[in-house]
């Protein structure tokens, strides 16, 4: 529309003063003169979207140049940034066109469903700690149900560019990841959508959505940026754009996994300039890389495995899409289905099915369950629901093939025949693309297998046509599977109905007179796809095999009897398949791998091996079971699969040994907080953990009382860096000065998230401490609070401590135990004062120089005995210190009471290095015993010293005689003090009995063990009037 003069007055409307009105949507410009008003006569009674007006007063001059020349508009927008608001505005028009519709499921072009309406806001984390995930995805997403919204950073997509001050840097490029069907796609459409409806991100000049699926299609040609987004955006015309616009263009590039560009960010050449013609893949790597539009915004989505190709250092930011979680899943399924009864069923039923609700993670099978479920459970009962993952995808292809049998009418063959003949080839051609690895397929892949791409309408919702015939550029049609779970069970249902149907096994090469000769055993069909499965490190045929199975169950068959020509699964073959699972599980493979076997003897719908661990979990007895490989397997997947939340693993309720670990490592991967105290763990398994360190979501770990040594230090510390752990407790680890570099290395790192360390009771003396105190002075330090105690740290080492002090974050130190010496002392004290220092906590209990001496004295503790074990013939006093055998005390009665034998135990569990002494009188018994120790009753698993839960040393004037399971042996000692003392090295499982004379110590008797369990302190007092005191 032209630009045009309106001077005439219209009561109708208010007086407005003179301006100029630019409505850049239609692209008029108006102009009133003063006391008029701007009428536009074209747009009233039209039906108008938005508009963005921008009002410009004009001063007096200009109004003398409009009334000299009306042809002149004074105040006109400069025409190069009315050309960025006009390119802007049409852009806005074609993405509101784009995406405001999307196509879900088995809807078409002409019923598509708002984006709006539809979208539920998806669970997005920030972070990522760059570790490539190999697994197959569905086995990632069942293996880390659990979504920890209270321990990760969630992040919205609106704000993944904003400048937060703990990022320390601008977000250029951002990488979100996430397993297929998850929501990416969705995700950015609809970042898009608000974008271009105006409802967020109104900062951004221009937003270029482009999909590496289309750009795969032009790969061959060769373009400059500016010629690409002409082609692909036919709105943006004008190339000074890029002059105007400067940071706040966004490029989305969607489906990194897809690409098929050679993007080489080593030796691709470096390019700058908007109107330089290259190839694609040229244009894409110096984008990402920042060469080109250095200024400009990108955003990249992945799945996980492709995501690694792009350097670290071109990525700003990682986030991670999880899907649904619990409450969006629910919200999900109330949107999807109205019917709020049905909803609320539906909801819970999916609650009840474990596997069913872990993948209902995933949007796209959220839409698959909701359309199955809404169908099923409105029209049958509720023992046809689906209850697994084959099930549901049974009861999932029966809808697809009611909906091509209604688009099949008017043929001359019948439509059963066409659907089983379509069904086959969409099988094949899974089946054999699954094999090749391919996720994606051409016109000339569905052709080879029979399917005739003109009919592809009939089979939306099975797999979807992902480009357009209007595309001009991309003349190529691509194809692919709605999930790759859907091409897995076509590719399990071609496998066995090619069986059943044609007698083939095509899992067995074999020749063709062989293939007439002999007739194929439908077990061996089974045994063969668990091979398949086995050799597969990935993965990849893990959830053919689950359909595989569980397509041969008689039940699962009645909706696939019309595909089918002969049934000959017996019962026979399920017991001999589930028979060779279990062996398969038996012959130890690695814990991830036999995960999936129990998911397959869920759909055999054999539960025994996991009834047999369950039983051992219920009675508590679990970490005293001798488990075999199968056993714990089954534990693996048993607590893996579990209702119950284990956000926090403690490694002690299961086993105490360096195979259990090892053996539970994909349970550790999972957890929050993992707690491997005292577990008998030595520099072994080091490697092992750091690698399951390095990919796990742990935020706690405390491998304390564990005989790691310098060397299983130096082995964690790779998987340590990589890590997400903010707090670390290596109380007790046999660690000496030697591993303090690696420590100074690793908290200086960039990567380190270390908030909290524990390093006490370890022998670091003053020299650790120096060669640490160089990491704590690094800026890239973030540690909060330094636990030393009992380090044998002397003055010298808190000299250097104090000064590193001045320059780190360190809020919280603990020095007791130790001999930091007069000067050590006033310099720390003097920095807790000093309000330009950060420590505001400083602990200096228990000081001297005894402390730094060796021998055990150094780890003396102070002992309380607990009333609530006491004999009713034990009198404590002196503050529960001294026990006495007298008369009988009121004492209540308790479950941890001794009933018998007059015997006491201290309070305190222990699990690490302690020293005590006890000051006896009589005949005392003085040792130490596990809590599990039984009370009551007068047998020899009551009685300290006569069974395998005690240890201890019998002392009387006549001599000593150390005793462990009723075992006694003599010590040629004679007593002439009626002090001992007790050493327990826990890790090490030593425990030293020494007589105390004139301040000297002597040893009398030293067990060697392993220790399952903390040790309590504990005391017989076999002669009236015998005494005990804890010194």
């Amino acid at each position: 529309m032209d630009q045009s003069i309106v001077s005439n007055k219209t009561d109708d409307f208010s007086e407005v003063p003179f301006i100029q009105a630019a409505v850049h949507h239609f692209q008029p410009n108006y102009t009133a003169q003063s006391g008029g008003n701007v009428v536009a006569p074209s747009i009233i009674g039209s039906n108008v979207g938005n508009i963005n007006i921008n009002i410009f007063s004009a001063t007096q001059e200009c109004k003398e140049d409009l009334n000299n020349d009306h042809t002149d508009s004074c105040g006109a927008l400069p025409p190069e940034i009315d050309k960025v608001a006009e390119s802007q505005q049409n852009l806005k028009a074609t993405l509101r066109r784009k995406f405001s519709h999307i196509l879900e499921g088995q809807a078409t072009e002409t019923n598509k469903i708002s984006l709006n309406n539809i979208y539920t806001e998806l669970y997005v984390t920030e972070g990522g700690s760059g570790e490539v995930n190999k697994e197959h995805e569905v086995r990632h997403i069942e293996t880390t149900p659990r979504i920890h919204v209270g321990q990760e950073k969630s992040i919205h997509c609106d704000h993944l560019f904003a400048p937060l001050p703990e990022r320390g840097c601008d977000i250029r490029t951002v990488v979100t990841r996430g397993v297929a069907g998850i929501g990416k796609t969705v995700l950015t459409n609809k970042f898009t959508l608000d974008w271009a409806e105006e409802r967020a991100n109104e900062n951004l000049e221009f937003v270029f959505p482009l999909s590496f699926r289309e750009l795969n299609l032009m790969k061959k040609k060769n373009f400059s940026l500016v010629e690409l987004l002409v082609v692909l955006f036919p709105e943006i015309k004008d190339i000074e754009i890029f002059t105007n616009v400067k940071k706040n263009v966004l490029f989305i590039l969607d489906g990194l996994d897809e690409s098929r560009l050679s993007l080489d960010f080593n030796r691709c050449e470096i390019l700058s300039d908007v109107t330089q013609t290259t190839t694609i893949a040229v244009l894409m790597t110096n984008l990402i890389r920042g060469r080109l539009l250095p200024m400009a915004l990108v955003w990249i989505t992945s799945r996980p495995v492709a995501s690694s190709q792009i350097p670290a250092n071109c990525v700003d930011l990682v986030t991670e899409v999880r899907g649904f979680n619990n409450l969006q899943k629910d919200e999900y399924f109330r949107r999807k289905i109205s019917d709020v009864n049905l909803s609320n069923r539906v909801i819970a039923h999916v609650k009840t099915c474990r596997s069913l609700h872990i993948m209902c993670h995933i949007p796209i099978f959220c839409w698959m369950a909701a359309t199955v479920f809404e169908k099923n459970m409105a029209t049958k009962e509720s023992k046809d629901t689906p209850k697994t993952l084959t099930q549901m995808y049974i009861h999932f292809l029966s809808l697809c093939e009611e909906a091509m049998k209604k688009r099949l009418t008017g043929r001359r063959e019948s439509n059963a025949d066409c659907v089983r003949a379509n069904l086959l080839a969409l099988g094949k051609l899974a089946f054999q693309e699954l094999e090749k690895g391919h996720l994606i397929f051409n016109e000339s892949d569905l052709k080879l297998n029979g399917i005739d791409t003109e009919q592809a309408s009939m089979f939306s919702g099975v797999y979807t046509q992902i480009f357009h015939e209007e595309m001009t550029v991309c003349k190529e049609k691509m194809f692919c599977f709605v999930h790759l779970s859907v091409q897995e069970f076509f590719a399990a249902l071609y496998v066995f109905l090619t069986f059943h149907n044609d007698n083939v096994n095509i899992l067995v090469k074999l020749s063709a007179s062989r293939r007439f000769l002999s007739r194929p055993s439908e077990l061996t069909l089974y045994k063969e796809a668990v091979e398949k499965a086995l050799r597969s490190e990935k993965g990849d045929f893990d959830m053919f095999l689950r359909f595989l199975l569980g397509l041969s169950l008689e039940s699962n068959q009645t909706l696939l009897k019309h595909l089918m020509v002969n049934n000959r699964t017996q019962q026979k073959t399920r017991t001999e398949i589930v028979k060779h699972i279990k062996e398969k599980i038996r012959s130890s493979p690695s814990p991830d791998r036999c995960l999936n076997l129990f998911h397959c003897l869920n759909e055999l719908n054999d539960h025994s091996l996991v009834k047999e661990i369950q039983s051992y979990l219920s009675s508590g007895s679990l970490n005293r079971a001798n488990l075999s490989p199968a056993q714990w397997a089954t534990l693996v997947f048993v607590l893996l699969t579990s209702e119950e939340e284990h956000s926090t693993f403690e490694l002690g309720n299961y086993t105490r040994s360096e195979e259990g670990l090892l053996r539970l490592l994909p349970v550790v991967k999972t957890a929050q907080v993992a707690n491997l105290n005292a577990c008998n763990l030595t520099l072994t398994c080091c490697e092992n953990l750091a690698n399951a360190i390095s990919s796990s979501q742990l935020r706690e770990l405390d491998l304390s009382n564990n005989n790691l040594t310098d060397v299983g230090l130096m082995k964690l510390s790779s998987g340590l860096r990589n890590s997400k752990v903010e707090a670390l407790r290596l109380r007790s680890c046999s660690l000496t000065e030697r591993s303090s570099n690696d420590l100074a290395s690793f908290v200086s790192s960039a990567s380190c998230l270390l908030k909290l360390l524990d390093l006490s009771d370890n022998e670091f003396h003053d020299l650790g401490v120096r060669r640490f105190s160089d990491g704590l002075r690094s800026s890239d330090c973030k540690l909060e609070t330094l636990n030393l105690s009992l380090c044998s740290v002397g003055e010298e080492g808190c000299i250097f401590l104090a000064s590193a002090l001045n320059s780190c974050h360190l809020r919280e130190l603990d020095m007791s135990y130790n001999h930091p010496g007069n000067s050590g002392l006033n310099l720390l004290t003097a920095l807790k004062e000093d309000p330009q220092c950060s420590l505001v906590k400083l602990s200096m209990d228990q000081c001297g120089e005894f402390r730094i001496q060796p021998g055990p004295k150094k780890y003396i503790i102070k002992l309380t005995l607990d009333p609530n074990t006491a004999h009713k013939d034990l009198s404590l006093s002196e503050e529960n210190r001294k026990a006495t055998r007298w008369t009988k005390q009121p004492y209540p009665d308790h479950p941890e009471r001794f009933d018998f034998w007059p015997q006491v135990l201290c309070r305190k569990g222990l699990t690490g290095r302690y020293y005590w002494e006890a000051e006896w009188t009589g005949r005392v018994f003085i040792g130490v015993a596990y809590k599990r120790i039984s009370r009551k009753g007068e047998t020899d698993d009551c009685w300290l010293g006569r069974n395998n839960s005690s240890w201890g040393l019998n002392c009387n004037k006549d001599g000593y005689k150390a005793l462990h399971k009723g075992t006694g042996i003599p010590i040629t000692t004679k007593p002439n003090s009626n002090k001992v003392g007790v050493f327990l090295d826990w890790s090490a499982g030593m425990l030293s009995f020494y007589m105390l004379s004139c301040g000297s110590l002597k040893l009398l008797h030293t067990f060697h063990t392993t220790f399952d369990e903390p040790v309590y302190p504990g005391f017989h007092l076999g002669w009236v009037d015998s005494k005990v005191y804890l010194c």
